[in-house]
């Protein structure tokens, strides 16, 4: 369960950067993802696993 949530946060983070360096206009959608993402780094990060 722990790698999948790392990997959620990674493909959340790309799908960010993806929209936000290419300039496309998606709203307020781009950053609830990141928002998401950061969350589920920190979870991980307090519940003190390692990834990989």
């Amino acid at each position: 369960m722990g790698n999948l949530l790392y990997t959620i946060a990674v493909i959340l983070i790309i799908i960010w950067a993806i929209g936000f360096l290419g300039g496309f206009v998606t709203g307020n959608l781009i950053h609830i993802l990141l928002v998401i993402a950061i969350i589920a780094v920190i979870l991980r990060i307090i519940q003190g696993r390692k990834p990989l």
